[in-house]
């Protein structure tokens, strides 16, 4: 009996023994199983969206349509007038109440995002300004009958209670609200006042009270409008009219419907002129800001009214400060639209506000020619005390930008006309899905432009990045609300650089350009999830990308690929060498390796990401022809590799192959 036992002791011993590597690998950070976790993205389509990313034959969003007429105010600073909602619900469920978003609320200094906002403030903080909505009366009509509206207001949000349902599959109502608001000075960083030598300009968004989005994933979408996490809107048209005093020009989203009205002839002739021009045409030249020549009347008030279909926003600017020039834009199918920049004298001439034009207009161009055409007839970039906002059809940038910086804001908020002004995301919960997105379109906007004037190469930095995720806590699927403010420039670009290597690395640009297009075509005036994006890719490239939505995206693993070492065979270097690579932490990517020969020749060898599927350690041959001077793994600096310094064996003694 005791020899037996001993007999199975050592037998267990040696299990042991035999079974450490292995061992190893399960104890330390790189485990296989879950990068190839089974039951990611696993669940099954539905009627609504399918398992291919793709809307599915019963997808359905609901429309929101608005008539506004507002009066700005510039004495008391303020915008008051109606707002005409035409709502019609198209989903398969009766409604028994409705959700509304009241931005402006954001202002009172009892707000959630007041009070949620840090003692010492940060870029959306709103303190010391006593703002939000006056709600002076709330009606719905239903069925030909007019009544006054049962309904709560509870910070950003207002809940009608309907005397009956809305019916699903295509009932429709109409809300009717009169309201005004104080504008502030700094809205957040997404509106507001500046003032100029030559007067103010105003920066007019978030001004109207709007449907909240009801949709099939979580029906009402309600969460408080804090700051940070921007907007979710349903797609509907627009007609808007605005009530200005009579020497300031306003500009809105949409189509201008009353030229005559509005402009003298000298303006409707330049911007008859600009259409046709490439090159820039002053409509207001900086010599004539001001002036009464500039106006049909300057005495009262004119009224502007604008139109834009099929859009989930509109925002408008105004000011008698403004410069305004103007040029063609010309799109792939042959349409043609108008690109158009105001902004103050003090930031007129070629080093700064005076070629807005030309980067908005080239930037459209460049979009709709790689993306997605441009789906609306004009765009106008104002200078003005935000930093960098985007509204469909119009773009607020930094008054004081210059140069490459002035290029940098220009085309990245006219790129959110594509991502989520066109692609309809949910920015208040996924922040990538808008800035992100829109930061990797802006990295080939600024490649095309000007052949590269302005391209560095920066924002597609994988090294550099490296070094910023070594302490990132958060990953990307991070509510914006909740993303720290130290951090949350990474929401931008770690998904750039991530999309950038997806498609210049794992999946090549024709494959990945494909897919691309394909879920912006699916998803064009629509409303995705980021499963549908992750599907839709993994769908039209013809790839299981499973493994790099979840490192990437849901998680905050990193990269650490590493040359371990070198044999070898029959200690013989002509007759070919057996290299060891490692992945030494918890994400995982394709490999190339870079080999350096005694004898002057280089050689690259490609690895698919597979090589890491049954483990962190991968041994290939390589026909080497003499003694290897070097190896390097990621050569071209492409990966966000946290330790670059295992990337590069050299000899030190060579060990042979047994």
């Amino acid at each position: 009996m005791k020899k037996y036992i001993r007999s199975l002791f050592s037998g267990m011993i040696a299990v042991l023994l035999l079974s450490g590597m292995s061992w190893a690998q399960l104890t330390g950070k790189y485990d296989q199983h879950k990068v190839w976790d089974p039951t990611f993205l696993n669940q099954p389509g539905t009627a609504y969206r399918s398992g291919s990313g793709a809307p599915g034959p019963a997808y359905w969003q609901n429309e929101a349509s608005y008539k506004i007429s507002v009066k700005l105010d510039t004495k008391e600073n303020t915008v008051s007038g109606s707002d005409e909602i035409m709502y019609t619900n198209n989903s398969p469920n009766n409604l028994h109440y409705l959700w509304l978003q009241l931005d402006q609320n954001l202002f009172k200094p009892t707000s959630r995002g007041d009070m949620a906002t840090p003692v010492g403030g940060d870029r959306f903080s709103i303190r010391g300004f006593d703002g939000g909505y006056n709600i002076e009366s709330v009606k719905i009509q239903m069925h030909g009958k007019t009544v006054k509206a049962d309904y709560l207001i509870s910070d950003t949000r207002m809940q009608i209670l309907l005397p009956q349902a809305l019916k699903a599959k295509g009932g429709n109502m109409k809300i009717m609200i009169t309201y005004s608001f104080r504008i502030p000075v700094h809205g957040a960083d997404r509106m507001g006042r500046l003032e100029t030598k030559n007067g103010t300009i105003y920066e007019i968004a978030e001004w109207y009270p709007r449907m909240e989005v009801y949709d099939d994933i979580r029906g009402w979408n309600t969460l408080p409008y804090l700051g940070l996490g921007e907007f979710y809107c349903d797609y509907g048209n627009y007609d808007v009219t605005i009530k200005a005093p009579a020497n300031l020009i306003v500009t809105s989203s949409g189509v201008l419907q009353n030229p005559k009205e509005v402009l003298t002839k000298t303006e409707r002739d330049r911007l008859a002129k600009a259409r046709q021009s490439d090159k820039t045409v002053y409509i207001i030249k900086p010599d004539e800001v001001g002036k009464s020549e500039t106006r049909p009347t300057d005495k009262g008030y004119l009224t502007w009214h604008f139109k834009m279909q099929n859009s989930r926003d509109v925002a408008w600017a105004a000011s008698k400060a403004f410069i305004w020039d103007a040029a063609r834009v010309n799109l792939p199918s042959g349409k043609k639209c108008i690109a158009m920049s105001v902004y103050p004298v003090e930031v007129d001439g070629n080093n700064a506000w005076g070629r807005s034009t030309e980067y908005l207009k080239h930037s459209i161009e460049i979009y709709s020619k790689l993306y997605y055409e441009f789906p609306w007839h004009s765009a106008t970039s104002v200078a003005g005390v935000v930093h960098g906002m985007e509204y469909p059809g119009i773009v607020f940038n930094n008054w004081q930008s210059k140069k490459g910086g002035l290029w940098g804001v220009v085309t990245h908020e006219i790129g959110h006309n594509w991502f989520p002004m066109t692609v309809g995301t949910n920015e208040r919960r996924y922040m990538w899905m808008d800035e992100g997105m829109n930061t990797f379109i802006n990295i080939y906007s600024t490649k095309h432009f000007n052949n590269g004037e302005y391209f560095t190469g920066r924002r597609t930095s994988a090294r550099s990045l490296a070094r910023r995720l070594k302490h990132n806590p958060e990953p990307l699927m991070t509510r914006p609300a909740v993303i720290s403010l130290r951090d949350y420039g990474l929401y931008y670009s770690k998904t750039a650089i991530g999309l950038n290597i997806l498609r210049t690395y794992v999946l090549g640009p024709k494959r990945f350009d494909h897919a691309f297009r394909a879920y912006i075509n699916r998803w064009a005036f629509k409303h995705p999830r980021p499963q549908d994006f992750f599907k839709t890719m993994n769908d039209a490239a013809g790839e299981d990308l499973d493994w790099f939505w979840k490192e990437w995206f849901y998680k905050t693993w990193k990269l650490d690929q590493a040359v371990k070492d070198v044999k070898y065979v029959n200690q013989e270097p002509s007759q070919g060498s057996l290299i060891t690579i490692t992945n030494n932490d918890r994400a995982v990517m394709p490999a190339t390796i870079e080999v350096y020969e005694s004898n002057g020749k280089k050689g690259r060898v490609n690895l698919p990401v597979e090589i890491w599927q049954r483990g962190g350690t991968w041994t290939f041959e390589y026909h080497s022809t003499s003694i290897i001077d070097s190896v390097v793994v990621d050569p071209d600096k492409v990966l966000p590799d946290i330790d670059p310094g295992n990337n590069i064996w050299k000899p030190v003694h060579i060990p042979t192959a047994e």
